[in-house]
C-alpha cells in the first residue's frame, strides 16, 4: 500500500530568484544575512527557506523520513500573491507552476504537481488553469479560502469553478495570512485559530450560496481536516433548518454538502480524525503533512495507526485510495 500526501508545500527556485531580484514588486525580500535564509514579507511575516522548499532531492529525503511514497507539490500559501497587482500575480503563478513542473520532472514516479492561480484576476486565473492542465499535466490547483476578503462563492469565480469541474481538476482550498488578523495577533493565533476559521467560513459561503448545488461534481479538498467545520456542522445544519437566511439560496443541508468535500488528516488528534471519518467516510479523507511547516505531521502513517478502531479498508483510503481517486490514477 503506497502512501500519498496531498498537502505538501514548495517554493520553487524561480520565484525565490524573482523576489530577490525585485523585492519591491513582490512586497517581499529574501534575507541571506544569517545562516538560515529567510523570506520576509512586507506585512511582517517571515519564515526559513527550508531546502525541501526549493530542492527536489531534499523534498524526496523529507518524504522518506515521513514515510511518504508520493507527494503532490503545492506552493506555500504565502506565495499566492493575491495582494499584489494582477500582472505581478500572473507572472508569479507562472514562475511557481513552471518550477513545480520542473521539480516533478526530476522524479515523476514520486512527485505530482498542483498549480496556483492569480485569483485577483479571474480571466488570468482561468487561463492559468488551462495551462496547468493542458501544458503542465497538473490534476489539481491550490487556491486560498478567500481572495483578500472576497469569498469563493462570488460570481466572479463562477466560470473558473465550472471549468475546473469540466476538466476534472480538484481544488485544494488552503487559508492564508501574510500579516495580522484583527484580534488574533498574539500567541500565533492567526494560524492556530485563523486558518481553521477561514476554512469554515469558506464552506459556509459555498454551501449557503447555492454554488455547490450548481457545481454538483466539483471536488474540493479542505486543509487541516476541514478546519472547525466538521465539528460544528450540526450548528450550520440546524441554522439552515430553522432560519430563513441560510436557506434563501440553497435547499440543501450543509450536512449533505459536508459529505461532498474531501479532507486531509491534519487534525492533530486521533479522536477528531475518527469523528471526521465517521462523518464523511474514509473515502473522503487523505494524508496531508503540510511539510515542511511545523504545524504539519512528521509521522502521518503513525497518525493513521493511532485512529481508534481503524479498519484495513479505512487505512487503504486514507493512505492512497482517496488520493488516487482525486488524481484520477488507478489504485
Amino acid at each position: 500500500m503506497k502512501t500519498i500526501d496531498l498537502h505538501n508545500h514548495v517554493i520553487p527556485r524561480g520565484i525565490v530568484d524573482a523576489i530577490a531580484a525585485t523585492p519591491g514588486r513582490f512586497a517581499a525580500r529574501v534575507d541571506y544575512s544569517t545562516a538560515t535564509t529567510k523570506i520576509i514579507h512586507d506585512q511582517g511575516y517571515a519564515y526559513p527557506l527550508f531546502p525541501e522548499f526549493i530542492d527536489a532531492q531534499a523534498k524526496l529525503s523529507s518524504m522518506d523520513k515521513r514515510g511518504i511514497d508520493i507527494a503532490v507539490l503545492s506552493t506555500a500559501p504565502t506565495m499566492f500573491f493575491y495582494w499584489v497587482d494582477p500582472q505581478t500575480a500572473t507572472d508569479a503563478a507562472r514562475l511557481i507552476n513552471d518550477g513545480i513542473a520542473e521539480m516533478v520532472q526530476q522524479c515523476p514516479a514520486r512527485l505530482r504537481g498542483m498549480g496556483t492561480l492569480p485569483m485577483q484576476d479571474p480571466v488570468a486565473a482561468l487561463n492559468e488553469l488551462e495551462r496547468c492542465v493542458k501544458m503542465l499535466g497538473f490534476r489539481s490547483v491550490e487556491i486560498g479560502t478567500s481572495v483578500e476578503g472576497i469569498p469563493l462563492s462570488d460570481e466572479r469565480y463562477r466560470a473558473l469553478f465550472r471549468r475546473a469541474d469540466e476538466l476534472g481538476v480538484f481544488i485544494f482550498a488552503h487559508p492564508y495570512f501574510v500579516g495580522d488578523k484583527c484580534g488574533l495577533e498574539p500567541y500565533y493565533m492567526t494560524n492556530l485559530i485563523g486558518n481553521p476559521l477561514e476554512t469554515t467560513i469558506m464552506v459556509a459561503h459555498l454551501s449557503f450560496s447555492g454554488r455547490l448545488d450548481e457545481l454538483k461534481n466539483l471536488r474540493i479538498l479542505l486543509a487541516h481536516g476541514g478546519g472547525f467545520m466538521p465539528f460544528q456542522i450540526g450548528r450550520l445544519a440546524h441554522g439552515h433548518e430553522v432560519r430563513p437566511e441560510p436557506k434563501a439560496l440553497s435547499a440543501t443541508s450543509p450536512l449533505e454538502h459536508a459529505k461532498r468535500f474531501f479532507y486531509d488528516t491534519i487534525t492533530h488528534n486521533s479522536q477528531a480524525l475518527r469523528f471526521l471519518i465517521d462523518l464523511v467516510g474514509a473515502d473522503h479523507v487523505a494524508i496531508g503533512t503540510d511539510a515542511p511547516f511545523d504545524m504539519g505531521l512528521q509521522n502521518p502513517v503513525g497518525v493513521i495507526d493511532a485512529i481508534p478502531r481503524v479498519t484495513s479498508q479505512e487505512r487503504h483510503y486514507l493512505c492512497c485510495g482517496t488520493a488516487l481517486k482525486l488524481l484520477g490514477e488507478c489504485s
